[in-house]
């Protein structure tokens, strides 16, 4: 049996599912795993000024906005949660730059301070990491054989591509 890498050596990892890829997109999925392997995900239902809507996105994410609408947490209540799980800590995004503005969108509408840092993963790779990380992610998505473009889903696949592109990551992950 392959040894387990210590907590402190594997990030917890965030995702974000939104509306569109542009201007007037919004979160409507969020999935996070911590470095125990929890994992959690939430849908938000789109405050009512959250109208912009791509077909394209959905078409990858899958996520219909009835689903949404039926089903969705309100925004408050998704900010408080991500507060409550992630406080004090530091979690990575391998799409920092989306991710951030979507959750900044988040606790706007929600009116709520952030209680949690969000990094990029790129601060935390190697050289050898980011030369294995494609061949590495595409191994990952084979093993989780999932192949659905979903928060949780997408947020387990960068926290196990990161721990097994590492010289030791069969040992580690």
């Amino acid at each position: 049996m392959a040894a387990r890498a210590p907590l402190d050596a594997i990030p917890a990892v965030i995702d974000v599912e939104a509306s569109g890829f542009g201007a007037g997109s919004y979160p409507i999925e969020v999935g996070i795993v911590l470095p125990n392997g929890k994992s959690h995900c939430y849908l938000i239902k789109p405050a009512p000024s959250w109208t912009h809507w791509d077909p394209e996105a959905e078409a990858v994410h899958g996520i219909h906005r009835e689903i949404l609408e039926s089903r969705g947490a309100a925004v408050d209540e998704v900010a408080r949660t991500l507060n409550q799980i992630l406080r004090g800590q530091t979690v990575y995004s391998d799409a920092w730059g989306h991710d951030r503005s979507w959750l900044a969108r988040l606790f706007e509408e929600a009116e709520i301070s952030q209680h949690f840092r969000l990094e990029s993963l790129r601060s935390l790779l190697t050289d050898y990491q980011v030369e294995r990380w494609q061949s590495t992610r595409e191994r990952v998505i084979r093993e989780v054989g999932q192949m659905r473009h979903r928060a949780s889903v997408d947020a387990l696949i960068v926290q196990q591509t990161f721990l097994k592109s590492q010289p030791d990551g069969e040992a580690a992950a």
